[in-house]
């Protein structure tokens, strides 16, 4: 996407609080601080979240530090509506299906950069991502193609890293615990009225378990690496011009578990890849910041090579130029209202090269998108937007997509009434179309994907504002949906229906103690066959709990996560549609950590993950973690 038409220093400043809470301690204050939550994702444009009539959850860097959160992935599985599949140990592959929807129906981005992946079916694969210099996550579920494109028909994950601010900082962890697992992270960051700016860089590694469940006699375990280096800098020439930066590398290398017949085995397969992600843009804001312009470049890159049962390699490359203009004015004396006008127009070029298939394959497809958003806000108290955009494609016919919200305020009950409806379109990825391995040939005949949702919720304040709930309601349809079969993908006759109910609460009911909680039932339908959309379970539950004593200077949390029954393919009996179903079983993860700030500057830490050592399995036939443990320390200078 276009950045948006924000100064994400301000953002940082002003929402660095995790949603339904109205205050979040710092570690190195006694009293907390109250700020007004702002989403960035919901509208393209700063918007207070009383003011969003969409589903949106929001976390905060400080929360991700609190849990000692080294994968995105593990934080986003707290979110309601996520669920989450890893294909064994960490560096494994990571899918994240919001709402129900297909894993490459939900938008990535990080920093503004789209980081779907060309080459890997159009998903991002979370098993990368580490988490030390995450700043921010903002997860906002329902059709929202109207406003981000193809991807972004199931929802958007918005994910922001550290800015530099203030005096020049030095600050580095480290940290080291089970399946000889160590993880280093540095950076130096700083920033002033005209300039910002950060440099770092993580170090992960760990010995691992076997990917393949040691429970079929696999016991060979497999290593995993990843180094990632991460920059952000900025400069205002004026007080009404800046142009920003910023640029992400990770080079991975793991070794995998094939999957020769029905069943994950021990093999001596490795991956090694890298990852590149940058984006430049500059911001000019006239009359008195009320018309600004945003023109940027954003480019991603991706690599894999891989050895052992299937040798190859595959790239994929997205280029995208976008240009955002956003008109923000008042009308006092018509509703005294408040109003956004926003148009976007962006240019992007996907590549997809594989040496997998025969001959080798090289595809890309350019399209170009509009959108129109307008926004208004009546009496402080009513606020709708509607949007809509035009999809051109050199590849599919072109596609009109729409999107409109309502938040209604009662600010003497502390109550928000909210609700959004919306269309969305996935186009089939170039792998479906194109084929991706000698023997899978895909389809150039497939169509895109069509979604409709609508949700309505409430959000209510209780006790003063000590306890915020918000409990939502979701429908959401989706037409030709694509299925892969062993040698090909088709489009499927008839409908898929996702529907169910997504509950929150943060709550702070004494000092420094706070609580955040959510819980969702999904009920999902394949088409034609009315079965359970696989590796999607109909009930999940979190519960964080974290308190600080003596002095803000010691802090314990504790988290459960819940992950009802969910069912999975077993390829015993033949792949796609001739696949049997098994169902995996329900499980609860408890995970303990503690910090103890030995100064104002050095904090020493260490927790304890799946403490009762619960076997479970989310992907069938592959492996999770036991029971593990972890310290370290961490200073900033």
């Amino acid at each position: 996407m276009a950045r948006s038409a924000v100064s994400v220093a301000d953002l940082l400043r002003a929402s660095s609080i995790p949603a339904l809470l109205v205050a979040m301690p710092v570690m190195a204050q006694e009293q907390p601080i109250h700020l007004p939550l702002v989403s960035v994702t919901a509208n393209r444009v700063e918007t207070p979240a009383a003011e969003v009539g969409s589903a949106v959850t929001i976390i905060n860097g400080a929360e991700l530090r609190q849990r000692q959160t080294q994968l995105v992935s593990d934080v986003l599985r707290e979110v309601p509506g996520v669920a989450i599949s890893r294909s064994g140990g960490v560096g494994s592959t990571t899918q994240v299906y919001l709402r129900g929807s297909e894993n490459n129906q939900t938008l990535v981005l990080i920093d503004g950069i789209e980081v779907n992946d060309p080459a890997l079916g159009s998903y991002f694969d979370f098993a990368h991502l580490l988490a030390a210099d995450i700043e921010r996550i903002e997860v906002l579920r329902g059709p929202q193609s109207a406003l981000y494109g193809s991807d972004a028909a199931g929802g958007v994950i918005n994910i922001v890293t550290r800015r530099g601010a203030g005096q020049p900082v030095v600050s580095g962890a480290f940290e080291a615990g089970s399946y000889n697992t160590y993880q280093a992270n540095a950076s130096v960051r700083g920033g002033g009225e005209r300039y910002h700016f950060m440099l770092g860089g993580i170090d992960y590694r760990t010995s691992g378990i076997s990917k393949a469940n040691e429970e079929a006699g696999n016991r060979e375990n497999d290593r995993y690496d990843n180094q990632t280096l991460f920059t952000k800098f900025g400069v205002s020439p004026t007080e009404i011009l800046s142009f920003d930066f910023v640029g992400r590398y990770t080079y991975f290398d793991g070794e995998y578990d094939d999957f020769p017949a029905s069943a994950a085995a021990d093999s001596d397969d490795r991956t090694r890849g890298s990852y590149i992600y940058g984006r430049g843009q500059g911001k000019l804001a006239l009359l008195d910041g009320r018309w600004e312009h945003i023109l940027g470049a954003a480019y991603m890159e991706s690599d894999s090579n891989s050895t052992g049962a299937f040798d190859g390699s595959n790239h994929g490359e997205k280029t995208k130029f976008d240009y955002q203009t956003n008109l923000l004015f008042d009308t006092p004396s018509f509703a005294n209202a408040s109003h956004t006008l926003t148009f976007l127009a962006e240019k992007e070029n996907e590549t997809f090269r594989s040496s997998f298939t025969t001959p080798r394959t090289t595809r890309e497809i350019d399209s170009t998108g509009f959108v129109g958003m307008y926004k208004i806000g009546l009496f402080e108290r009513l606020f709708l937007t509607g949007a809509v955009r035009q999809d051109q494609n050199d590849r599919f016919e072109d596609a009109r997509t729409y999107r409109t919200t309502a938040a209604y305020l009662f600010p003497d009950s502390d109550t928000k009434l909210r609700a959004s409806w919306g269309t969305g379109v996935k186009n089939p990825t170039m792998s479906e179309l194109y084929g991706f391995t000698a023997t899978y040939q895909g389809n150039p005949n497939l169509q895109p994907e069509e979604s409709r949702g609508w949700d309505v919720g409430v959000d209510q304040g209780l006790l003063g504002g000590k306890v915020q709930v918000g409990a939502t309601y979701f429908d959401q349809r989706i037409d030709n949906l694509i299925e892969t079969g062993a040698t090909s993908a088709s489009n499927v006759d008839g409908e898929s229906r996702i529907r169910g109910i997504e509950l929150e609460v943060a709550a702070r009911p004494v000092d420094r103690l706070t609580l955040r909680g959510s819980y969702t039932y999904m009920k999902t339908e394949a088409p034609e066959t009315g079965e359970q959309l696989t590796r999607r379970p109909s009930q999940m539950a979190s519960l964080n709990a974290h308190y600080r004593f003596a002095d803000n200077r010691t802090s314990v949390n504790l988290g459960v996560l819940y992950n009802g029954r969910r069912v999975d393919n077993d390829y015993s009996t033949g792949f796609g549609a001739n696949a049997s179903r098994i169902t995996l079983n329900g499980y609860a993860l408890v995970n303990l950590g503690a910090a103890y700030k030995v100064t104002d500057a050095v904090e020493i830490y260490g927790r304890i993950e799946n403490l009762l050592d619960k076997e479970y399995e989310e992907v069938y036939t592959y492996e999770t973690l036991g029971r593990a443990g972890y310290v370290g320390v961490r200073a900033t200078f």
